[in-house]
């Protein structure tokens, strides 16, 4: 264990965020320096504050099954090589996680029954940055090839996890990405200040050299088509995500300047880094509404307010949740509690328990209000509560409803369950034989936490598929699912 006394001497210390004032003049992240820089004065002592809780929840509450407190341990004895080698022997993208990932670990945190958990999340991150500037994360490319080849579509983390796993394993493996450029949601649609994309080109470089083939611009479904490019590779992994949009049907949605987040996160992500966008969608002297309380409409506040926005509104139609933990979410489940992001320190009004009616229009057909309505605990509309909220640009943050049909999915003939995902097995297979699916296109919109693990437990059944067994590391089955989430 770390320093046995270590919890009872410290108390839980993150590292402190640049000014909002700075911040929000520039792209870049919000920590000085990059998050594990910024941490690196305090790692040791949090990482000490792991105690020796005989079962280590946290285990149960990571999705990757991260040896948490062996790394804890070898971060605080200042073992950093040892400590790198354990937090990759788990999870293949620790910069992700450690920057994205709500940390579902630290609230199954023993520490956490009755004072603030240990850091997780931050050491993770400090771990994998020290690891990076030490030169310390090398290319592992196989010892032989199988003579097998796997098409992976997709390269979200999920699809850049079964990828890499499969690589190591000795397969050829070609990553297909619809978008010009790599990374799927981790490229365009994860804004800059949240995580830099050259975090995400230093990782694709130490795969390409590992030997994985990345093939960008290709909209597998239409040139290829599925059914020939399952000719052609030995097995298929779909990790095409959940990418249709919840929409909000209600009068008034034609009107101009009322957008999906994912039509104007991923234009802001192509400005910031310089590359031409036309017609770009902005928020500049707008008075803007985001409708969806979660991580994406905290992403579009940060990005609008960026964008010199005259105002912002975040609706949501849950209630505000509590400071403390609710009582019917104990120990260690996730609990709903109130979560202030780095974009809500920025600015910007949160708006709870209110539906919205309808879209106002102006008088050239486009947006200029939000008639809404304060609902009760059971959503049931509050009478004489309607009023106005001023807006000339709305945005529908409000999550995703499963994976795009047309093209593809059609194509390969997988079977479907009733919430519009594919269906798979407890080994990632779905209904036509040598096709995989992980991530949020079987599970339904997720976190990136799991659709790192999906992607390396598809790996292994794909790997067991091909040669008849694997060494690959398989975490949690599909159907298996944690208490924290």
């Amino acid at each position: 264990m770390a320093d046995p006394k270590g919890f009872m001497k410290h108390g839980r210390e993150v590292a402190e965020r640049r000014p909002v004032d700075e911040r929000v003049g520039d792209w870049n992240e919000v920590y000085p320096g990059g998050p594990g820089r910024a941490l690196l004065p305090i790692i040791r002592t949090q990482a000490g504050r792991c105690m020796d809780c005989g079962i280590p929840f946290c285990h149960q509450g990571c999705p990757l099954g991260n040896i948490i407190p062996e790394w804890n341990d070898l971060v605080w004895r200042d073992d950093w090589d040892a400590a790198i080698e354990r937090l990759h022997a788990t999870n293949n993208f620790p910069e992700f996680t450690g920057r994205l990932c709500p940390a579902p670990c630290e609230t199954a945190c023993v520490l956490g029954i009755n004072q603030p958990a240990v850091t997780i999340k931050n050491v993770e991150v400090s771990i994998i940055e020290r690891a990076w500037e030490s030169h310390n994360v090398r290319p592992q490319p196989p010892e032989w090839l199988s003579g097998k080849t796997v098409a992976v579509i997709g390269s979200g983390p999920a699809g850049l996890a079964a990828a890499q796993q499969l690589t190591r394993a000795g397969h050829t493996v070609a990553v297909y990405e619809r978008a010009d450029r790599i990374g799927g949601l981790l490229r365009y649609g994860i804004p800059e200040f949240k995580m830099e994309k050259s975090v995400l080109d230093r990782r694709l470089e130490q795969m390409r050299r590992e030997g994985t083939v990345f093939r960008s611009g290709i909209d597998v479904g239409t040139d290829p088509d599925g059914r020939s490019l399952r000719e052609r590779y030995d097995a298929v992994v779909l990790a095409i995500g959940s990418t249709v949009a919840r929409d909000l049907t209600v009068p008034g949605r034609e009107l101009g300047g009322i957008h999906q987040a994912m039509e104007y996160l991923p234009q802001s992500n192509r400005a910031s880094l310089g590359e031409p966008v036309e017609g770009q969608i902005r928020a500049d002297g707008k008075n803007v509404v985001i409708i969806g309380g979660g991580d994406t409409g905290a992403d579009c506040l940060g990005t609008a307010i960026r964008q010199g926005a005259a105002s912002i509104t975040q609706l949501e139609i849950m209630p505000r949740p509590g400071e403390d933990r609710p009582a019917g979410q104990p120990w260690p489940t996730y609990p709903m509690t109130f979560r202030v992001s780095s974009a809500h320190e920025e600015g910007g009004d949160r708006v709870y328990s209110v539906s919205t009616q309808e879209f106002l229009a102006d008088e050239q057909g486009n947006v200029r209000a939000l008639r809404v309505i304060e609902v009760d605990a059971k959503f049931q509309p509050i009478e004489g509560t309607e009023h106005e909220i001023p807006a000339e640009l709305v945005l529908l943050a409000m999550g995703f409803v499963g994976p795009e049909r047309e093209g593809l999915v059609e194509q390969l003939g997988v079977e479907l369950d009733e919430r519009g995902n594919v269906v798979r097995d407890r080994s990632y297979a779905s209904s036509v034989d040598g096709v995989f699916v992980a991530g949020d296109a079987g599970r339904g919109q997720s976190l990136i936490v799991w659709a790192i693990a999906e992607g390396r437990a598809a790996a292994a059944a794909v790997d067991t598929f091909l040669t008849g067994s694997t060494t690959l590391p398989a975490p949690i089955p599909p159907t298996e699912r944690p208490l924290t989430v």
